[in-house]
């Protein structure tokens, strides 16, 4: 995943984006959330970063069609609403089992509901995820995507976020949304249930927590904040 053209980027994230759609058995669409893409993509973005965006079946992801409602828009999103570049990265996504974790100094997975299906079960994104925690690179997870790490491990064996600092997408936020009895699991018990050491703020407020080199964010306002502190992250790892 070099730069072909030979010039020298001081950050290479990798954004990974769900591949699943539906939304249990209510027959409702699903995916990934559109803020939690837009306002860390432009983070990267401004801060001269070289992003590949990768998803397990490649090609467009599904967004949440919910997420792309008027009362969900941010300055960000209605940026991504009219910037065809963008838009023609996030619909040719690249396959997830084609990239390799050495070829990255990040990785940020977006939310959504759809992680939960996919993503949390899927043996590429949890050997990924494992090989660039185990080698000191920040990975960084908002809202529902916390819900990916429920079989990554540490070195040692144990969860990775087993006696870890995190956040993630809180039960009440979940009860808000209706969504309690549909997704296979809530993402604050199994990082409770995983030996997380959870904490949130109010529902819908930025609230992010980092522990080493593992960055969570409780929700989608959460998405800005998170973004900037994996920058700082790399950064301060520049500079070191």
């Amino acid at each position: 995943m070099g730069d072909v053209s030979g010039k020298e980027i001081d950050m290479k994230i990798l954004m990974v984006l769900t591949s699943h759609d539906q939304l249990g058995n209510t027959g409702k669409k699903t995916g990934f959330w559109l803020e939690e893409f837009a306002a860390p993509y432009y983070a990267f973005v401004e801060a001269g970063a070289e992003i590949v965006v990768a998803s397990p079946k490649g090609g467009q992801p599904p967004l949440d069609p919910k997420s792309d409602e008027p009362d969900f828009q941010t300055d960000e999103t209605r940026r991504f609403n009219r910037d065809a570049a963008a838009q023609a990265v996030l619909a040719n996504t690249v396959r997830l089992s084609t990239v390799s974790p050495r070829d990255f100094d990040a990785v940020f997975y977006p939310g959504g509901h759809g992680p939960l299906w996919d993503l949390a079960e899927d043996k590429t994104s949890i050997a990924l995820i494992e090989a660039m925690y185990a080698d000191g690179k920040p990975v960084a997870f908002v809202c529902h995507a916390p819900g990916v790490l429920k079989n990554v491990k540490a070195p040692g064996g144990r969860s990775i976020v087993a006696d870890r600092k995190v956040t993630g997408f809180a039960n009440t936020e979940e009860e808000a949304v209706q969504l309690t009895n549909i997704v296979p699991f809530l993402v604050e018990d199994m990082l409770k249930g995983n030996g997380g050491i959870y904490s949130k703020t109010g529902d819908w407020q930025s609230h992010v927590v980092t522990d080493g080199n593992l960055i969570t964010g409780q929700n989608p306002g959460s998405s800005t904040a998170t973004a900037g502190v994996l920058v700082a992250a790399l950064a301060a790892a520049r500079q070191a």
